[in-house]
C-alpha cells in the first residue's frame, strides 16, 4: 500500500453496508450523508452493499453490489452473503486506506478479516440495538447469544462510533470495544422547522384545527414498539382524552397497526418537504421504541417544535431533556406514557413551551460538523496503524 495519507483529501475509504439504499431508513440516510461529505472534502469512497433493480433512493458514491438473499419473513431486507472474487478484485484495485463496516453481518465479518490480513484499520459504526430485536419475535432467549456474537465482531475492529452518548455507554458496559466515539446525527433545518406546520393539509386528512394530534413516524415494524404505542392509545381512549393519531411511514406491520388503531390517520410514506409538513403537523410526537441508537425521527420532531414523549432508552435519553423538551418514560410503561401524553394533549401552553425548547436544542445538530468527527477518526486510526508498521 502507498504511504499513509495525512489529509482527508488523500484518503480512500471502503464502506460496507447491509442496506445502503434499497430500503430507506435512518442508518443508511446517515451513511449516504457521510459519503457525500467525504467526497466534498476530496476523499474517495467505495461502497459495498446489496443492490436491487429499484432502490428506495439513488446512492451517493460508487456502489459495488455484493451477493445477497432475501431475509425470510422480512423480504424487504437482504442478507449480504460473501466477498466474491469479483468484489475482492475491486477492493484490491481500489486499495483503501481504511475499512468502515456498518453492519455485523457475514460480509461485515469478511471485510474485517480482509482488512486484518492487510493490516488496515477498521472502524465500525453501530446503528441500532441489534440484541433487542429477538424479544419482538418471541425469541428473547437468543439475546445472550446475539450479544456474544456482536462482542466478537466489534472487538475485532479498531474503534467504534455510536450515534449517542447513552448508546456509547451501553456499548462500553457490554464490553464491545475500548475505543468508542460519537457519531451523532444531524437535521436539515431548512426543511424541518416549525414553519412547516400546515393546518389546511391537516384538514384535508379530516383533522380539525382544535384537535391535538399524537404522531408516529418510522418504519412500521414491531421492533419500533407498535404494541406499546397501541396499548397507550387504548388507555387514552379509556380516559376520554380527546386526540387523533397520525401515523407516518410504511412497513410490513402496517396491516396489523391499522387494525389496532382503526381511528388513526395513516399517511403512508412521506419524503422531503412532505415529511417535514407531516411532522410539523403533529402536536406531540410519541416514540416508545427502545431499539434506536439515536432516533433521527425524534430529532426531526424536535426541529419542528413538537414536544416528544419517548421511552427512557438509548438515543432518546441523549436528545430529550425530561420535563424541558418532552418526557422520558420507563420503557413499556403504558400508564406512564398515557399520563405524559395527556398532559400535552390538554395543555397547549405546555406543548408550545416544550416544543420551543426542543427546536432550540435541535440547532446543535449540524451535519457537516457531525460528519467531520468520523473523518477525523479515520485519519487517527490510519496514522496510528502507520506508526505500528
Amino acid at each position: 500500500m502507498d504511504q499513509a495519507p495525512t489529509d482527508l483529501a488523500d484518503l480512500r475509504i471502503a464502506l460496507f453496508s447491509g442496506n445502503y439504499n434499497y430500503v430507506r431508513d435512518g442508518a443508511n440516510q446517515a451513511l449516504n450523508r457521510l459519503t457525500g461529505y467525504l467526497m466534498r472534502q476530496g476523499a474517495q469512497v467505495r461502497i459495498y452493499s446489496p443492490k436491487v433493480a429499484n432502490p428506495a433512493f439513488p446512492s451517493t458514491g460508487k456502489l459495488v453490489g455484493v451477493p445477497s438473499f432475501r431475509l425470510p419473513g422480512r423480504a424487504e431486507y437482504r442478507f449480504p452473503m460473501a466477498l466474491t472474487p469479483r468484489v475482492r478484485r475491486d477492493l484490491k484495485e481500489f486499495a483503501p486506506h481504511i475499512v468502515h463496516v456498518s453492519s455485523p453481518d457475514l460480509v461485515g465479518h469478511r471485510a474485517v478479516s480482509w482488512a486484518g490480513a492487510r493490516r488496515l484499520p477498521v472502524l465500525a459504526s453501530v446503528h441500532t440495538r441489534f440484541e433487542t430485536y429477538p424479544r419482538y419475535y418471541n425469541m428473547a432467549f437468543m439475546e445472550p447469544v446475539l450479544l456474544a456474537m456482536l462482542r466478537r465482531f466489534y472487538r475485532r475492529c479498531d474503534a467504534l462510533v455510536a450515534p449517542s452518548e447513552s448508546f456509547a455507554q451501553v456499548l462500553r458496559e457490554q464490553r464491545m470495544n475500548y475505543d468508542i466515539g460519537l457519531w451523532t446525527r444531524g437535521v436539515d433545518h431548512a426543511r424541518f422547522n416549525p414553519g412547516r406546520r400546515d393546518l389546511a393539509w391537516r384538514r384535508s386528512l379530516g383533522i380539525a384545527d382544535e384537535t391535538p394530534v399524537i404522531g408516529f413516524l418510522g418504519r412500521l415494524v414491531m421492533e419500533k414498539g407498535l404494541d406499546v404505542f397501541s396499548d397507550t392509545i387504548d388507555e387514552l381512549q379509556r380516559r376520554g382524552v380527546a386526540h387523533r393519531v397520525m401515523v407516518v411511514g410504511e412497513g410490513p406491520a402496517r396491516e396489523w397497526f391499522e387494525a389496532r388503531l382503526p381511528d388513526a390517520v395513516f399517511t403512508g410514506f412521506q419524503g422531503g418537504d412532505d415529511l417535514a409538513r407531516a411532522v410539523a403537523g403533529m402536536d406531540v410526537f410519541f416514540n416508545p421504541s427502545v431499539t434506536e441508537a439515536f432516533g433521527n425521527v425524534t430529532l426531526e420532531a424536535m426541529a419542528c417544535g413538537v414536544p416528544v414523549v419517548a421511552a427512557a432508552a438509548t438515543g432518546s435519553q441523549s436528545l430529550v431533556d425530561d420535563r424541558v423538551s418532552g418526557r422520558l418514560v420507563t420503557p413499556g410503561a403504558v400508564h406512564g406514557f398515557a399520563e405524559a401524553l395527556r398532559r400535552y394533549l390538554e395543555d397547549p401552553e405546555l406543548r408550545e413551551r416544550h416544543g420551543g425548547a426542543g427546536a432550540r436544542r435541535a440547532l446543535d445538530y449540524d451535519w457537516d460538523q457531525i460528519n467531520k468527527v468520523v473523518a477525523d477518526t479515520y485519519l487517527r486510526l490510519v496514522r496510528r496503524r502507520a506508526k505500528q508498521a
